[in-house]
């Protein structure tokens, strides 16, 4: 049986964070109606470089703006799906950046989301679906403990 045809996807995504006094906190997203938490991340417009689309698709999915930083990593997964009426084979990489949280209120998330929400860094990568997430968001809280806050 053959495969069919492969379609190359681009997406770009982020950790969001902000820091309190005590805690790490974090943006996650739940999909469906299973509540699958995940990263916010989407597919890379035309003209739009990674971190731009990472930075928009927070906005759209969340309703968090934020400053983009860093790019924590990058995933790459296959999956079959639909498009133009057709069967596909789809090869995504997934760009994460890590970004800082400027304002907004993820009640304003994206409607086709079941919730956005805040939680702390450790809880989150323990409710996280997906382990590749789970080690986007694990290197992410390296990053953000080295940081010198300005």
């Amino acid at each position: 049986m053959s495969h069919p045809p492969t379609k190359a996807q681009v997406s770009a995504g982020g950790a969001v964070y902000r820091k309190t006094e005590n805690r790490i906190e974090t943006v996650l997203i739940a999909v469906g109606a299973d509540h699958r938490w995940q990263l916010p991340k989407g597919i890379v417009n035309a003209g739009e470089t990674l971190s731009q689309a990472a930075v928009r698709e927070v906005r759209e999915e969340t309703g968090i703006d934020t400053i983009p930083g860093e790019l924590i990593d990058q995933i790459e997964y296959w999956y079959y799906g639909q498009s133009e009426n057709r069967r596909l084979r789809f090869h995504k990489i997934v760009h994460f950046y890590l970004l800082k949280y400027k304002s907004g209120n993820t009640e304003d998330h994206d409607q086709e989301l079941e919730e956005a929400r805040w939680v702390e860094i450790d809880e989150a990568q323990e409710l996280l679906t997906f382990k590749s997430e789970r080690e986007i968001l694990a290197k992410a809280k390296q990053m953000i403990q080295t940081l010198k806050e300005k």
